[in-house]
């Protein structure tokens, strides 16, 4: 965990988030700012900063993250989906601690 991560603190619970699933490896929540009808994080609860910091020990991890995106997107009643891991300031990426954007069902 890093004490200045926003996505380590919601997972910690000191900042509230409208969550849709947690077990031991992720949280996933709705993002604050939606690009689509429907748009959540898909979140490891491992702190990494980006997609360039995972090592091999970290495939299962990847893995699981990618086969939990179907299951949620179908439970926040989508038939097809985006997703999205952007990867540093030049990429795109606002918060650093890996996640993976899910979106769909058209523009908000």
């Amino acid at each position: 965990m890093s004490v200045d991560c926003i996505f380590c603190k919601i997972i910690n619970g000191d900042i509230p988030a409208k969550k849709i699933h947690e077990d031991d490896d992720f949280i996933a929540f709705h993002d604050i700012k939606p690009m689509a009808k429907v748009h959540f994080l898909i979140v490891p609860k491992l702190h990494i900063e980006t997609l360039k910091d995972c090592t091999d020990e970290h495939a299962s991890l990847l893995g699981k993250a990618l086969l939990l995106a179907p299951k949620l997107a179908q439970s926040q009643g989508l038939v097809g989906f985006k997703t999205l891991i952007n990867t540093g300031r030049e990429g795109g990426q606002e918060v650093f601690h890996i996640h993976v954007h899910v979106f769909g069902g058209g523009k908000t």
